[in-house]
Formats: C-alpha cells, sequence, structure tokens
C-alpha cells in the first residue's frame, strides 16, 4: 500500500518534475541536440533570450569573465570544446562558477558543445551537437545574433535563416587546437559525437571478425 501523507516518495502519476533533473533541447543551433539540467531552476527561469557572446575556448571566456567583460542578459556561448574540438569535451565549471563568483548566474545563460559537472548551477546548456569543430551552428554564430532558450519545451534556437547559416557555413574555417599530433591529434580524427557517446569506434556490429576472450 502507497503510504499517504508524506512528502519523501512520489507516485509515477503525480512526479515532482515531468521531465526529471536532465532535459534534452533542439532546434536549429543543436540539430543533434543539447542537454540541460533543469533540477533547482525555477520554472520562470527556463525560458531565455539574449545576445551572444562568442568564446572560442574556455580560457578565453574565463579571462572575459574575470574582467567582467559581459553583460546582464547575455548568452555565452564557449565552442571548440566538444569531443573533437577540445580535444575531450572539457568541463565548463570554471567559468560558470566565476559567473555566479560575481552574483549574475541567474542573469546569463550559457550554451557549449562541451560538458558540465553535476555541480552546475544556472541555466548551462552542454553537449550542443553537431560541435563547432565539425561545423555545426554554434561554430557560425556571432557577436550579438539572438539566441533563445526555453528549456520547458526543449528548444535551442538562433535567429538565423538557413540561407544564411548556409553562407557563413561556406566562409568558416576551423579553430586549430594545440594538438596537431600524438594521441590527442589521433583522438580527435578518430572520435565521434557527443550524442552517440563520443566513443573512438564505430562499435560491436561493425566487427567482421571477433575472437572469445581468453
Amino acid at each position: 500500500k502507497f503510504p499517504e501523507g508524506q512528502d519523501l516518495l512520489y507516485k509515477c502519476s503525480a512526479p515532482i518534475s515531468a521531465t526529471g533533473g536532465v532535459t534534452t533541447l533542439k532546434g536549429n543551433l543543436a540539430p543533434e541536440g543539447a542537454i540541460v539540467k533543469v533540477a533547482g531552476i525555477a520554472e520562470e527561469a527556463l525560458k531565455f533570450t539574449g545576445p551572444a557572446r562568442c568564446f572560442d575556448c574556455e580560457e578565453d571566456a574565463f579571462a572575459a569573465v574575470e574582467k567582467r567583460d559581459y553583460k546582464e542578459g547575455d548568452v555565452i556561448v564557449i565552442r571548440y570544446e566538444g569531443p573533437k574540438g577540445g580535444p575531450g569535451m572539457r568541463e565548463m565549471l570554471q567559468t560558470t562558477a566565476a559567473i555566479y563568483g560575481q552574483g549574475l548566474g541567474e542573469k546569463v545563460a550559457l550554451i557549449t558543445d562541451g560538458r558540465f559537472s553535476g555541480g552546475t548551477r544556472g541555466l548551462c546548456i552542454g553537449h550542443v551537437g553537431p560541435e563547432a569543430a565539425e561545423a555545426g551552428p554554434i561554430a557560425l554564430i556571432e557577436d550579438g545574433d539572438t539566441i533563445s532558450i526555453d528549456a520547458k519545451n526543449g528548444d535551442l534556437s538562433v535567429a538565423l535563416s538557413e540561407d544564411e547559416l548556409a553562407a557563413r557555413r561556406l566562409k568558416w574555417q576551423a579553430r586549430n587546437n594545440n594538438y596537431n599530433s600524438g594521441t590527442l591529434y589521433k583522438y580527435s580524427k578518430q572520435v565521434g559525437p557527443a550524442y552517440k557517446g563520443a566513443v573512438t569506434h564505430p562499435g560491436g556490429k561493425a566487427e567482421t571478425q571477433a575472437y572469445a576472450s581468453l
């Protein structure tokens, strides 16, 4: 018998949240999807629209935050930090922690093709795909472009037409990272997208010859 008169256990028919603590976003800025931790965010804060403030690595974003070179209402974009671009999909906690330390954690949003830890607070969207290193839309946006986030209905979009995105893609050049040889270079050439697990192999279904483990 289900224990009534308590607020520890909830029935599936009446959950605390319809989506759980993490939800998925899609849109013309994230055709492959993105994820956001909605746990702890007030419902009225799940929607955010503002101008893009773009950075091509976390270090540049952190330096700007240290100098307070951003403003309330901005959507801070940290790109080229995905599986290929990083390479390795680093955690963006340093920048978000600094923003909260300045008291603007609830006043800005942040999107990245990198990732976040469970300790991140605020409207922070990670795993945006395709990533910037693959010429995903996140690589094509510019400072001032209007980005709209709707974590309630699962949308992440930029106010640009498909024609404009296509024109920018023709002029796009990938950012050079610091790994042009060695293991991380090989990793960046082999790793797949975040939404497929960021793995460096196609999986067992692709094997044509397999050996039993001894």
